[in-house]
Order: structure tokens, then sequence, then C-alpha cells
């Protein structure tokens, strides 16, 4: 059945793609944070597993929340390895870093979600598409406070 939400598909199609690199982001950060809550050690040990651990639940959750909104508009939502490494700026971890190597690349790639979230804004301003701005808004603002909790660990 054809979808009438009052966005033209064009502009469902260029969101739905738009949000399918928000989505590969996400799902990258999440297998990140996650092998991160697995792996770290020293002193910091204790407060890292479980900060990452509120983190990577957090994602998790989001994963379903932005590809919802995706099948929402019209279109198929990215979901294997494959279409993730293809869609997403965040890069893959070598080996296991040290605790503290661990906090910068999650600062990087919570800043990498939120440009990638943001550079989708104009676009959905412009199709008039509140919904996916919320969606966009709330994204933003979790992977900035995020990083602001990530980076405040790195200071002396």
């Amino acid at each position: 059945m054809k979808i009438d939400i009052g966005i033209p598909e064009k502009d469902r199609k260029a969101i739905a793609a738009g949000l399918s690199k928000l989505a590969a982001d996400n799902f990258t950060l999440y297998l990140k944070t996650h092998n991160f809550h697995w792996n770290v050690t020293g002193p910091m040990f204790q407060t890292l597993h479980l900060m990452f651990e509120t983190q990577y639940n957090e994602l998790w959750l989001a994963s379903d929340l932005i590809a919802e909104r995706i099948r929402a508009l019209g279109f198929p939502a990215p979901g294997s390895y494959g279409e993730f490494s293809k869609l997403t700026v965040i890069k893959d971890s070598k080996g296991i870093p040290k605790a503290t190597d661990m906090i910068r690349e999650l600062v990087s790639g919570n800043e990498a979600a939120v440009r990638t979230a943001r550079a989708l804004f104009p676009l959905v301003d412009k199709a008039g598409d509140e919904a996916t701005a919320d969606l966009l808004t709330q994204r933003i603002q979790i992977h900035e406070k995020t990083a602001w909790m990530l980076r405040s660990l790195l200071e002396q």
C-alpha cells in the first residue's frame, strides 16, 4: 500500500539513507562499547566496566528506534555487519586498547554519531519530518552527553 504521510517519497528515501548511516554508526559503537566492557582492565576497571554496560545497553535500544523509523518511512533498515561496515564512519579497534585509549575511541565514536545525526537535519527540516527530527535531537543529546562524560575521565 502506498505511504501517504505528507513527506514525498524522494525525501523519505533520502532521510532513510541518512538514518541508515546513523544506524550503522550506532550499531558499530554498540559493538565497540560492548567489546570494551568485556575487555577493559586496569585501575579504572570497575568504573569503566559499569559505565560501558550502561552505554551499550542504551545503544542497543537505540538501534531499534532508528531501524523502526527507517521502516516507518517505507524503506528496509540495514541489519548486517557488511551493510554497517559500508555505512559507518567509525573505525574498528585494532586488538584490545588500554583503558584510556578505549575511552578516547568511544569519545571519537560518539562525536562521529553526533556529526552523522546533525548532517541529516537540513533534509529533515526541509521535509517537515518532525518525528525524525525528534529522534535525531534525542540521539545528539545522548551522544554529546556520553562523549562529555567519557572525556571527563581523561582530565588530570
